[in-house]
């Protein structure tokens, strides 16, 4: 009996290795077929340059390279042929690719399966009838006048009784330097999912605490951004379907949000959503799916968490090196809200004309998600005469838009307000697709009015009560590799309380 149970086990181990074996080789012949449909033979100097990673003698990030090609290509278009990649700076290409041929340039099949299990069926991992639905279902909640009073109480509630107690914590200490891009993170991500789920994950709080739902969702970010890096999407798929590595850790984070978040809506249906004011419940009265609920909320999340964290960072790094431009936010302040008061309401934000001004002005230079892909569903030509093939991945480049002198002339590398500012000191936005920050067109970002309110509040606040110290000196700041633009080593500051505010 033992001989037949152990002979039962050892074809059993046999057929799982020749199983293994199996999946593996044809998961390498696949990916050899992929890599050779790519050109990695191609030799132009693009094309060496990236495989052999000889930009990195010139420049420290891959963005600042590509700007470099983007700037001196004749037509503001590249093709980088071992990634089957078409990049573009174009403005006339831009609004093609958004608004023309909205149809023909979706997120396509590649994006949505990077980021499928984190997004699942959410509106930024969607196109066609799904993506329409929840467009029109999320823009009608959110041009609401209701939810944009709510979400000004959260921002409120945030800076006042969370971020400047923190920052007031560390004033004038000789050890106390914050990683002001992490502090920000915890503000943007509390921020968030309250106004989202309704769940407060406390993360600015004083002591810093990083909650299980937050450092999940920080890691299932990451590792689909690492996903959308690797050189073929067979080799995360390969580690995906044997568990191992990187993999394992997504499936295990992905599973905590899942508990966590289908948690938070069974409560919400068990005590009744309808006095609710979060986007979760206002959501609640049209799905009834609950995972498609969680997909719908968490794509919020992303968007809402990394690249308003983002834009605070860039904005305030700038700011400490223009300290003349946050004088200036001071100063339009104090003539349109009063000596120092603070906003009252949603709609003074629109009479302080010069902090609009200096906040586009920081996302031109540093926009929060440098460039944005699509994939050609239909060979087609670019209005600059770009041939592009069916399946070929194009990528318009805010990045490189905001450093080319045709578009901004050529103080384009200066931090100026002042250049979206009229003779009458009024704000004029500029066309979307020169400025595709936000996105354009019909996939326009549906939360600019909200990130817009977050770093106007978060502005104004800690300039009128802090003044904020670099501790390292950099001409431009180094990214690390990420769905959003994220300063590598974070932004270490010095943080001193200005004397009116001082505790005694």
């Amino acid at each position: 009996m033992e001989l037949e149970v152990s002979l039962l086990l050892e074809a059993h181990h046999s057929i799982y290795f020749f199983l293994l074996l199996a999946i593996i080789a044809f998961f390498l012949l696949s990916l050899l077929l992929y890599l050779l449909r790519l050109k990695l033979w191609c030799n132009c100097e693009i094309c060496d340059a990236y495989l052999t990673l000889s930009w990195t003698n010139q420049f420290n990030n891959l963005c600042d390279w590509y700007a470099h090609l983007l700037k001196n290509s004749p037509t503001k278009t590249i093709h980088i042929h071992v990634l089957g990649n078409t990049i573009t700076a174009n403005p006339e290409n831009v609004e093609y690719m958004l608004k023309t041929r909205f149809d023909n340039y979706p997120k396509g099949k590649p994006f949505s399966t990077i980021l499928g299990d984190f997004l699942g069926r959410g509106i930024f991992n969607v196109d066609g009838d799904l993506w329409k639905f929840q467009r029109k279902m999320a823009s009608l909640e959110l041009d609401k006048f209701s939810i944009r009073a709510y979400a000004f109480e959260i921002v409120r509630y945030e800076i006042g009784d969370r971020l400047i107690p923190l920052l007031s914590s560390v004033s004038g200490k000789e050890d106390g330097v914050l990683d002001l891009q992490d502090v920000f993170r915890r503000f943007s991500f509390d921020c968030i999912c309250r106004f989202s789920f309704g769940l407060d994950p406390r993360c600015l709080e004083i002591t810093l605490p990083m909650s299980d739902f937050a450092y999940a969702f920080d890691l299932a970010s990451k590792l689909s951004a690492e996903r959308a890096m690797t050189v073929s999407p067979l080799v995360w798929k390969i580690k995906r379907k044997l568990n191992l590595g990187t993999e394992k850790k997504m499936k295990e984070a992905i599973k905590l949000i899942n508990i966590l978040a289908q948690e938070v809506i069974r409560q919400r249906r068990k005590m009744g959503f309808l006095s609710h004011k979060d986007l979760l419940s206002r959501f609640m009265h049209t799905v009834t799916d609950e995972t498609y609920l969680r997909d719908i909320v968490i794509s919020f999340l992303l968007a809402g968490r990394d690249t308003v964290a983002s834009a605070l960072t860039s904005f305030f790094w700038l700011l400490a090196k223009y300290p003349q431009v946050g004088s200036a936010i001071l100063e339009e302040a104090d003539s349109v809200l009063g000596p120092n008061q603070e906003l009252r309401s949603y709609e003074q934000m629109g009479d302080l004309h010069y902090l609009q001004a200096a906040v586009y002005e920081s996302m031109r230079l540093y926009p929060p998600i440098q460039f944005d892909s699509k994939f050609c569903e239909k060979d087609d030509i670019l209005p600059d005469g770009t041939l592009v093939r069916r399946g070929t991945r194009v990528t318009y480049h805010p990045y490189a838009m905001g450093r080319i002198e045709e578009l901004w002339g050529q103080d384009c590398l200066e931090f100026r307000p002042e250049r979206w500012l009229r003779d009458d000191g009024t704000f004029f936005p500029e066309n979307p697709y020169k400025y595709p920050v936000f996105q354009a067109g019909l996939r326009v970002c549906l939360g600019k009015d909200m990130a817009l309110l977050e770093l106007k509040c978060v502005a104004i606040s800690l300039l009128r009560r802090f003044q904020i110290h670099l501790m390292t000196s950099c001409h431009t700041p180094r990214f690390s590799p990420g769905l959003t633009a994220t300063f590598s080593g974070g932004l270490p500051v010095l943080v001193r309380e200005k004397e009116p505010y001082q505790s005694s």
